[in-house]
Order: structure tokens, then sequence, then C-alpha cells
């Protein structure tokens, strides 16, 4: 089955075209933030402030880059745990956020919001940090580069590999190859 292609900001109609276990490659801006960044986001949103970017149809990436070897634009750039952001997650759907990209499960009320916000969950491949940096084309630290490997940046990605773990009609990869493999035991 090909990847379907997608390219960022992503909207409504795109999300919801999108099914648990499609392959993705996805063309565009995603931001890059994690938990210190996802707390400094909430903060302003609480605040009614100005954000570093714009979350209507935006795509974040759990992913903390080491550092870039000459000539290159990033270093090695795999996901990390979703979990620690899932605490944030919703109130940024709220404010319009459509993707997320990391490894790892994700809560109920995370699930819910994507339901409600018509948002998608992609896994990375966690230990292809090396390769998937290959389709990062452009970076750029947007915001907060006192948090160093958390600031948020500004990733321009080409064909970016993900897979859908959660879509926004409740579809969850991580259940459904559960409940597959225990038919099997």
């Amino acid at each position: 089955m090909a990847a379907k292609k997608i390219t960022t900001p992503l909207t409504d109609d795109v999300v919801r075209d999108l099914k648990a276990g499609d392959a993705v490659q996805i063309t565009g801006v995603i931001y890059q933030a994690r938990d210190a960044a996802h707390k400094k986001l909430a903060a302003l949103i609480e605040a009614g402030e100005q954000l570093p970017f714009e979350l209507q149809g935006a795509v974040v990436y759990y992913m903390g880059p080491s550092p870039a070897k000459p000539g290159n634009v990033i270093g090695s750039a795999g996901p990390t745990t979703s979990g620690r952001m899932d605490a944030y997650a919703p109130l940024l759907m709220r404010h319009g956020l459509k993707g997320m990209i990391g490894k790892g499960l994700r809560t109920q009320e995370v699930k819910d919001a994507m339901h409600e916000h018509a948002a998608v969950y992609f896994a990375a491949t966690g230990g292809a940090g090396a390769l998937l940096a290959k389709r990062i084309v452009g970076n750029e630290v947007i915001a907060w580069p006192e948090l160093g490997a958390e600031a948020v940046a500004r990733l321009e990605v080409v064909d970016f590999p993900a897979i859908v773990v959660n879509d926004c009609q409740g579809g969850d990869l991580y259940e459904e190859g559960r409940k597959r493999y225990a038919k099997t035991v």
C-alpha cells in the first residue's frame, strides 16, 4: 500500500480522510516542541497572548534533535515519548492543532480531543532518527532558544514518513495490534 502524501497545514478534510494504520509522507512545515515548550505555549494561550507560530492546521513533532554535523540541517531527529505532552495536547487542539508526531500511547482525554477537534496522532519510527533527519530540509529555532533541544523550531520537511496511530474517528492502531496479537496466542 502506497503512503498517502499530505501537505501542511492540515485541513479538517485531510485529517478526516486519515485512518489508523495509514502510512503517510508529510511535506511542508512542522514544528518541533517538547515538554518545556508545551508548558510555555499553554501559558501563552491561557494569558491570551500571541503564540510563536500559527496553531491552525499545525503539526507538532515531539522531538529533541541532536546537534547538526557540519553541512547538515539537523542532527538525529527521532521522536520522543508523546505521553509527556498529554496534559497540554487537548488545549492546543482546541486552538487549531491538527497533527502530532511522536511515539507511544496517548491518554483517553487526548484521543477524545482528537475526535472532538478533528486531529490526528502519527508515530515516527523510534531509533531511526538519523534517517528521519534526512527528510528535514530546513530548521530554524523560532522561540525560547534558552531551552536548547526543547526550543520551538520551524522544520521544513519533504516526504517525512509516519504512521497514523490515532485517527479522529476513534481508530487506534496500538489497540488494534494488541487485539490481533491476542487472537494468535
